[in-house]
């Protein structure tokens, strides 16, 4: 990869990362010395950390990706998902950049999708999972997630709306995919503004089993259990005790009752194609 950067004229180091988070410190040293650009090679969670890293520093370096995962949701908005490394290359170095939103929760931002509810606790049981080919790696984790969950009484609060009862999932989405294959926000554009957010109320399992065809078309919206709102800041309450959530599919378990998820306009350049 540096000799790809090299022979279109620009100097570049190669670092690998070897824990979680160390793409963060990695992508902040970087910025804080003055790179103008930093790559992330890898999958979500790969790039979440050098974005984390990036915002952290204070400093307007660029994001660049090369995909490398298996949903590659955010590289599906950069253009480069279906891109040969040597092709992304020519990409970023190309120059085309667009400021994307991000959004927070507390200290820590997410290019893509925060989710809670069953997305989340479907990131967990999948990342104990072996590979599994093709469709099975998304179906088999969400049938295995949905006997674990128990979907929480939730309080949503946008600025002008409201959502209360038992919440199966929320999807608060910068993109347009999560997961790899799932459009829960098919119209979201992560320069607008604002967030699409997909609310799932309590279902059954086959209900939701016959309804996921459609999330992966995006023509889920119309569905009787399903909300889709916009807001640029959205509050999230529950009274059960902690509640997993995830940012670009990294999990965290959120202690407190109350999750605030606000966005941030034209925060992070990105080279797209």
């Amino acid at each position: 990869m540096v000799n790809a950067f090299e022979n279109r004229g620009w100097s570049a180091e190669l670092h690998r990362t070897e824990r979680p988070g160390h793409g963060r410190d990695l992508a902040c040293a970087a910025a804080r010395r003055g790179e103008s650009c930093i790559v992330a090679m890898g999958g979500d969670g790969t790039v979440h950390d050098v974005a984390n890293g990036i915002l952290a520093s204070g400093r307007d370096a660029s994001l660049g990706v090369i995909a490398g995962g298996t949903g590659n949701d955010f590289a599906k908005l950069v253009g480069v998902d279906r891109c040969a490394p040597a092709r992304a290359v020519d990409i970023i170095t190309a120059g085309t950049i667009r400021r994307f939103d991000v959004g927070r929760a507390g200290e820590e931002y997410f290019c893509n999708t925060l989710g809670l509810g069953l997305g989340a606790e479907v990131a967990r049981v999948r990342s104990g999972m072996p590979r599994l080919p093709g469709i099975l790696s998304y179906l088999v984790p969400v049938v295995s997630a949905f006997f674990k969950y128990s979907p929480p009484d939730c309080e949503l609060t946008g600025p002008d709306w409201r959502v209360r009862g038992k919440v199966m999932m929320v999807e608060c989405c910068n993109g347009t995919t999560a997961g790899g294959s799932y459009r829960f926000a098919p119209n979201a554009d992560p320069t607008d503004g604002y967030l699409d957010v997909c609310v799932v109320r309590q279902v059954s399992l086959l209900r939701f089993c016959t309804a996921v065809p459609r999330v992966m078309r995006g023509t889920h919206g119309s569905l009787p259990e399903v909300a889709m709102f916009r807001a640029a800041s959205l509050t999230v309450r529950w009274e059960d005790g902690p509640l997993m959530l995830h940012l670009d599919g990294e999990l965290r378990l959120w202690e407190s009752g109350e999750c605030v998820v606000q966005l941030e306009p034209e925060r992070l350049a990105v080279h797209v194609a």
